[in-house]
């Protein structure tokens, strides 16, 4: 199979790129070869025989906005010049708004734009207005662009409603959660006081920007307020981040410990007794997955993506993001039940360990593979007068 990605980034380090680059050393494995749409690969990718990368660079424009225009064109310009010789392509949202058989869907900008917490509410300047703008335009091309694929993956279940909510049908909808690194997260120890830790106190993590409301550590904050035995490690950009002075307003600075942005969240995640992160929105939150992995209980709510992993065995799920005494509650549960920590840990583990990278890997190829079976047969039965329409995996019809 001649399997086309088009995507920004197919590298390590980057969510959607991390996705990507597992797809595309899993198509290698089987045999296929593949044309990457992108401005950056990893470089292992540069050099392998199967691999055709047509380098799109957009680095050098001004804004995301206009990198984004520059990239959809030029994408698009090549897929229409170089259509026929791709068996199957695969697109990222409202990247390309050439036709694509399957388009994976990480973010529906339609949501975020409706969401009580998108920059624009928050931010009355131009920076706010640009946001919204940013994200209209792109509600609208993301809109055209699932409605042109035979199949929509959706990162999350939550992602698959909101899928729903602008009009693709669900029999056209696939979800398949991203994965997670089970040998980089592994439960384990970690020296606290290395990574700039207390040490002898029972330790919470957050981790996520702490520079905007969105993730929600406000609600955090005040909830710890009423957990008088916890210690938070917060994982986040400082500087412009309105909660250090929060935390100190609520007589929180001894035990909420900022610890700025890292890299060695495996390492954090090794040191500290259980993961908090009820954020107001998100798709598909990766860290979500790593605690598991890292057999972290895990306090999370019904707007975080990825929240439907998170079983009664390996932590609690919130209704309402902004419940701080439902929060309050939760958090007490944990910190007051080391035996029940304990077994959430292992659960945790246990769920994690379904949504390897090779797991999400396989289940995004066995996907492809399907859908170029079902086209050979079509093209195969058109040319015959007993000719009839081809039903595609899940539902989905037509072609492109």
């Amino acid at each position: 199979m001649k399997l086309c990605i088009v995507t920004h980034k197919i590298k390590k380090g980057d969510g959607q790129g991390r996705v990507n680059y597992e797809v595309t050393q899993e198509a290698i494995r089987r045999g296929h070869h593949l044309t990457l749409l992108a401005s950056e690969v990893a470089p292992e990718l540069e050099d392998n025989s199967q691999v055709n990368w047509i380098s799109i660079p957009v680095k050098s424009y001004p804004t995301e906005f206009v990198r984004n225009f520059i990239f959809a064109q030029k994408s698009a310009d090549w897929l229409h010049q170089n259509r026929s010789d791709i068996d199957l392509v695969k697109i990222n949202g409202a990247i390309n708004m050439a036709a694509a058989d399957v388009n994976a869907v990480h973010f529906v900008h339609s949501s975020w734009l409706r969401s009580p917490v998108h920059i624009s509410r928050n931010r009355r300047d131009l920076y706010g207005f640009y946001q919204w703008l940013f994200t209209a335009f792109n509600a609208r091309w993301e809109k055209q662009a699932f409605q042109k694929a035979q199949i929509v993956v959706a990162v999350s279940e939550k992602v698959a409603q909101e899928l729903v909510n602008i009009g693709v049908p669900r029999s056209h909808i696939r979800v398949i959660v991203n994965g997670v690194d089970l040998e980089e997260f592994t439960p384990g120890e970690s020296n606290r006081q290395k990574l700039g830790l207390p040490e002898n106190v029972t330790l919470a993590l957050f981790a996520g920007d702490i520079r905007t409301p969105r993730k929600n550590l406000d609600t955090v904050l005040h909830a710890l307020a009423k957990v008088p035995d916890l210690h938070l490690a917060v994982v986040g950009h400082i500087e412009g981040s309105p909660f250090p002075q929060l935390a100190a307003s609520l007589g929180l600075s001894d035990r909420v410990h900022f610890i700025g942005f890292r890299r060695d969240i495996p390492e954090i995640m090794r040191a500290v007794d259980l993961f908090v992160f009820p954020s107001r929105y998100e798709a598909c939150s990766l860290v979500l997955l790593e605690a598991l992995s890292s057999g972290l209980p895990v306090i999370t709510a019904t707007a975080t993506g990825g929240a439907e992993l998170v079983t009664s065995e390996c932590g609690i799920v919130l209704s309402n993001s902004d419940d701080i005494e439902a929060l309050a509650v939760a958090l007490m549960s944990l910190v007051s039940d080391r035996p029940l920590m304990q077994q959430m840990s292992q659960a945790a583990r246990s769920v994690a360990e379904q949504h390897s990278w090779t797991t999400m890997a396989q289940t995004y190829v066995d996907l492809f593979e399907e859908l170029s079976k079902n086209a050979e047969h079509r093209s195969y039965t058109d040319l015959s007068p007993s000719t009839r329409p081809i039903t595609l995996p899940f539902g989905a019809t037509g072609a492109n």
